[in-house]
Order: structure tokens, then C-alpha cells, then sequence
């Protein structure tokens, strides 16, 4: 029996209890039918269901603990590997330890001693997922912080959703992210973002403001670093992006693109895009404001090392299959299958996208770079970035907290 149709322990002990209950009191051929309703449901042998119904349900204490199968030198290189990759979860870190070991071998981060490459590829996702809970991340994380035209140009661009099986490249999700802080006027950075919704790839570029010369100026620059063609974007309904210059630039550069847009006040038509805002754009700056050209600038030098990281070293997963599960204790819901984790460029070099000549210098590039230079590079510019001054700071936090202890309470003001 596969292990993916297997009821879990837990549930099967707590279905055999509820059944014991009408086994107990029922005849001999009400027993025959219950019987047959739980081969069915468990794929037990029907001896074996037999002896859980004359005894107690219960799961039975294990006898003698399994020792510890990998040692600490494995474990050790699991680490550094994990904050190679920034630490990513386990099911997106298993299927990348021998390739990344490979390759920081290679370049000097680690030293391999025979063996442990099989054990690598031989190591449980739920063995990976143990270690990670004992390591001790020594070393920090990247820094977190946390009109009337536009309707008659949208008229003609349906709405919809690119499906999230969508097989070929190019199908791309955009997004705008501000970055206004406390204070919502005056001009501040943006970040725009594309996400190929087949491969995972994804690209960012800093704008100062989002008038059409910036727009198409951070399109352009997106543009230069894809390795393959846009076939179809995809933005919400916002007029920076629905406006005649930015659509005839859109003719111009990229004849034959297919627009369309997401319905309004729907975000899950845009859930890629909305996802790695959320993780590769907030999780970085948080809401801090930026409105100086200068930070433009290290901004779009800090999403140039990103893309390399994230699009040729980190691993992503993508929905495989949906089906409806039925479940006698919890009844019937969605049950979402994912595939083994590999990295945008990985996902991309499957694909007709791109030509092997050019998926062999994109591979060329990956082994020429060190990830954990690279990671650390990305945690250099962070900082420096926070470190320059913006022109409108707003509030920061000690300002804020000083605010928040300055409010009079209900008793204070007499309010009961």
C-alpha cells in the first residue's frame, strides 16, 4: 500500500475505537458487515482487524529507542548547508544536499569525507526535518523587518487566473510593493516584482516613484536579467499599469504579449506574485521608508545578487495535484500534492524556454558563483542599505513606542 494512501497512526487507532464500540454489540452477521466496511476503510487484513477488536485500542510504547543513524559530521554539513540556503524548510532543503555540498565543496566551504555524499542522498526528509530542530542557528538570518483612463484601457483585457499548472515559462505574475513607510505622501521607492508562475523565477527592480518613465525604466532592467521570453503578463488593475504609454511600450518591446488582469479586490488571482511579496520584498525591508535616489540604487544592486541567489541556488516546490481526500473523522477536504523541490533554473532548463546552449552558461554561472559569499553579500548590502538616511524618515519605533505610553487610558479619561 503506498505510503501517500496510508491513514496516518493516530486516526487509524482512533476510527478502530469508534468501530469497536458497534462491533462489540452487534451480531454475527452485523460483525461480517462492519468487518468488511473497515477492510475497506483501512486496508487491514481481516485477522489482523479481528484481534484490534477483542483487545484494548491502544498504541503500544516503544520498547527500545532506534539510535541515531547519521553522525555529527553529517549533521554539521546539513547546517551549513541550511544557512547556506537561508534556512528554507525541509521538504525544499532534502532534495538540494548533494548538489549544494557539491558545489561548496568545490569552492572551498567544506571538506567531504568518503561516504558522505551517499548519506546525503540517502537522508529522510523527516531525518533533515529532526536535525534542523536540534541545530542551533549561530548565525542570524538575513535581516527582516520586518481614474477614468485606466477603466477604458482595462476594458478590452480579460480578467482571469493563470492556472498554477500552467506548463510553459514565460506566463509571468507582476506586482508593485510600496515602500512609503509611516508617511504615504511625497515620492518613495517601489519595488517592482515579476514571477514566472511554471518555474518559480522571479525578479525585482527598485523604482523611485511609478510614473511611466520609471515603470518602463524597472521593465527594462527585469528584461536585461529573464532568460526567456514573456509570453503573457499578468498585473492587478492598478493604472501604473494600465495606462496608453506603458501599453505602448508593452507593443513596442514585446510584440505579441497576451495581457490580462486579475479581478478587483480578488489578490488570490495574483497569489504567486502576492507570496514572494511577501517573503522575498517585506520579509527584507519590512515598512520602512525609502525615498532617496541613493537607496534606489543599492536597492536594485541588492535585488541583482538576490535574483542570482534565489533563482539559481534556492530550491522551490509546485503544486503537483489537487484531489478531494473523504476523511470519516474529518470529512472531506482539498489534499494538495507537491513535487520534489529543485531550483528555478533547475525547472527551467526542463522546458523548451531557453536553448541547452544557454541552460549550460546559466549552469556555468551557478557553479562559478559560492553561495555562501553570496549569502553573505546579500547580508552586507542589507545592512548598509538601512543604514542610509531617507529623506522624510517618518516615525521610527522609539518614537512610536513613546507615543503609544503617552495615550491616556479609558480609566484615565474617566471611561468605565
Amino acid at each position: 500500500m503506498p505510503d501517500e494512501d496510508r491513514m496516518p497512526t493516530s486516526e487509524l487507532l482512533a476510527y478502530l475505537t469508534r468501530m469497536q464500540k458497534r462491533y462489540r454489540v452487534a451480531d454475527r452477521g452485523g460483525r461480517g458487515a462492519l468487518l468488511n466496511e473497515m477492510e475497506e476503510m483501512t486496508q487491514l487484513h481481516r485477522e489482523t482487524l479481528i484481534r484490534w477488536m477483542g483487545r484494548t485500542v491502544e498504541r503500544k510504547p516503544r520498547r527500545r529507542e532506534r539510535g541515531r543513524r547519521y553522525g555529527s559530521d553529517v549533521e554539521d554539513v546539513v547546517r551549513v548547508i541550511s544557512e547556506t540556503l537561508d534556512h528554507i524548510s525541509r521538504e525544499r532543503l532534502t532534495p538540494a544536499l548533494v548538489p549544494t555540498a557539491k558545489l561548496l565543496e568545490a569552492h572551498g566551504e567544506l571538506l567531504l569525507r568518503p561516504g558522505l555524499l551517499e548519506a546525503l542522498g540517502n537522508i529522510s526528509c523527516a531525518t533533515v526535518g529532526r536535525m534542523l530542530k536540534r541545530i542551533r542557528q549561530d548565525e542570524p538570518r538575513l535581516p527582516r523587518r520586518g481614474p477614468q483612463e485606466a477603466n477604458r484601457l482595462r476594458t478590452g483585457v480579460p480578467m482571469r487566473r493563470i492556472p498554477w499548472d500552467e506548463p510553459n515559462p514565460g506566463h509571468v505574475e507582476v506586482d508593485l510593493v510600496y515602500h512609503s513607510g509611516s508617511i504615504v505622501g511625497g515620492e518613495h521607492v517601489h519595488t517592482l516584482q515579476l514571477v514566472d508562475v511554471t518555474t518559480g523565477w522571479s525578479e525585482r527592480a527598485a523604482l523611485l516613484g511609478r510614473s511611466y518613465l520609471v515603470m518602463s525604466d524597472g521593465f527594462r532592467r527585469i528584461l536585461d536579467r529573464l532568460p526567456f521570453a514573456i509570453l503573457e503578463l499578468h498585473p492587478d488593475n492598478g493604472s501604473e499599469f494600465f495606462n496608453r504609454y506603458l501599453l505602448r511600450f508593452w507593443a513596442e518591446t514585446v510584440p505579441g504579449l497576451t495581457l490580462s488582469r486579475s479581478r478587483p479586490w480578488h489578490k488570490n488571482d495574483n497569489r504567486f506574485v502576492e507570496q514572494k511579496n511577501d517573503t522575498l520584498v517585506r520579509a527584507f525591508l519590512g515598512h520602512t521608508r525609502l525615498d532617496t535616489a541613493h537607496q534606489t540604487r543599492m536597492l536594485n544592486a541588492l535585488y541583482e545578487r538576490m535574483s542570482l541567489y534565489y533563482n539559481l541556488f534556492q530550491p522551490v516546490m509546485r503544486l503537483r495535484s489537487k484531489e478531494i481526500a473523504t476523511d470519516p473523522l474529518r470529512g472531506s477536504r482539498v489534499r494538495r500534492l507537491y513535487d520534489t523541490a529543485a531550483t528555478p533554473l533547475e525547472r527551467l532548463c526542463r522546458t523548451d524556454a531557453i536553448t541547452p546552449s544557454e541552460c549550460e552558461r546559466l549552469a556555468r554561472q551557478r557553479d562559478s558563483i559560492n553561495p555562501r559569499e553570496l549569502h553573505r553579500e546579500i547580508e552586507e548590502r542589507l545592512r548598509h542599505l538601512f543604514t542610509l538616511p531617507s529623506a522624510r524618515p517618518g516615525i521610527t519605533e522609539d518614537v512610536y513606542q513613546t507615543l503609544l505610553t503617552s495615550v491616556p487610558t479609558p480609566q484615565e479619561e474617566g471611561v468605565r
